[in-house]
């Protein structure tokens, strides 16, 4: 089956119920093509997660829209990504925000993220290697979060993280099943305020996460 380019992402987005026009946009103008490998490149517009080095696997995109839908960006944002990948959720997130500081735990993927990121033009993006359950408190508080791996509970330091009313998006579960859950900083404390989809997404590894 070959692929028929980035509006049939953004029908796939549409059909999981995604109407956010600025999030189709974004996901319409993010060629998926120039943040995969060559060796799946023929895959990039099939809506399924592809490939990538030390056993990861990048978002579906359908539910990439999904996640950063919940999200509610307006232009302005300061983000927090936990798992860069190869950055074509990352380019998504510049796109709707004002500046996205990206955690990726292994350095040769942040290096072709940052890579593919600069080859498409991207620059209110940092693409950092280390341990996504610390998050980066160097440069917080953060007006949405979004977390692309799996753990039963939101880590400590992104809640601490998250601003006063700011979004935090992440698949809560033990890795294989997770339950995609939206919540909100209020007075201090992470309400939960609602289920976004079902997924099965790898696992959170860090200090506040599963032991690497």
């Amino acid at each position: 089956m070959e692929s028929s380019g980035p509006d049939q992402l953004v029908r796939a987005a549409e059909a999981v119920g995604v109407d956010d026009v600025r999030v189709l946009e974004a996901l319409r103008h993010v060629p998926r093509a120039a943040f995969v490998s060559a060796a799946v490149a023929e895959s990039a517009y099939l809506d399924r997660p592809l490939p990538i080095p030390h056993g990861q696997v990048t978002t579906q995109p359908s539910l990439v829209a999904m996640m950063v839908e919940a999200l509610a960006l307006t232009g302005s944002e300061r983000v927090l990504e936990i798992g860069t990948g190869h950055g074509f959720q990352s380019a998504i997130l510049a796109r709707l925000a004002g500046f996205v500081w990206s955690v990726e735990r292994w350095e040769d993927i942040a290096a072709t993220a940052r890579a593919n990121l600069a080859r498409h033009g991207v620059e209110n993006i940092a693409v950092l290697v280390g341990d996504g359950s610390e998050g980066l408190p160097e440069h917080a508080p953060y007006d949405a979060i979004l977390v692309s791996a799996a753990f039963p509970a939101v880590p400590d330091p992104l809640v601490a993280q998250l601003a006063e009313g700011g979004r935090l998006v992440q698949p809560i579960g033990r890795g294989g099943r997770e339950t995609v859950t939206l919540f909100e900083s209020r007075g201090g404390r992470l309400l939960r305020r609602r289920a976004v989809t079902g997924a099965r997404f790898v696992p959170l590894y860090g200090k506040h996460g599963y032991p690497p």
